[in-house]
């Protein structure tokens, strides 16, 4: 990695590694598992996490992308495997690309639209981190609740869990 995105990004490894371990926990018998009616289900959760390593790519080898474009369809997995046969997928493409991406490529400023309307505006790597990265966080921490309540034993992400004890 270049010397800002291993400074700034140094946890990515973990980040990336915890997400799969919450992956791999994917209850299956459960996937359209919604905790209130105003959350999503569990498939539609945990697919959303796979579009974080696949955002990332997008933010390096694109300067916009606008959200009011048709999107490519995401994914109907049934399985943890293809949870994680994707996960895997995406995540090595991400960081290959994050390898080959210089300084100077992450000052760039990438910005994200809704047709003409400016969303968002800030340099590639400010959006990996807060975008994917921080974003990625927030959304695991959510599918861990899905767990708890389904009692589905978590891993531990900073340090053995309740459930390692």
């Amino acid at each position: 990695m270049s010397t800002m995105a291993t400074t700034v990004l140094a946890d990515l490894d973990h980040e990336m590694a915890s997400t799969r371990l919450m992956l791999q926990r994917i209850p299956a018998a459960h996937l359209d598992f919604t905790p209130h009616a105003k959350s999503w289900t569990l498939r539609k959760l945990a697919t959303h996490l796979l579009d974080f390593p696949l955002w990332g790519l997008v933010t390096l080898q694109t300067t916009t992308l606008d959200f009011a474009a048709p999107q490519p369809p995401k994914p109907s997995l049934e399985t943890v495997e293809a949870f994680i046969t994707l996960w895997d997928e995406r995540v090595a493409r991400f960081k290959a690309a994050l390898d080959a991406a210089s300084d100077a490529d992450l000052t760039v400023n990438w910005t994200a639209t809704v047709g003409e309307q400016v969303v968002m505006r800030m340099p590639r790597l400010a959006m990996l981190r807060g975008m994917v990265l921080n974003h990625m966080i927030h959304h695991r921490a959510q599918l861990s609740i899905y767990y708890r309540l389904l009692d589905v034993p978590l891993p531990g992400l900073y340090g053995p869990s309740a459930d390692e004890r």
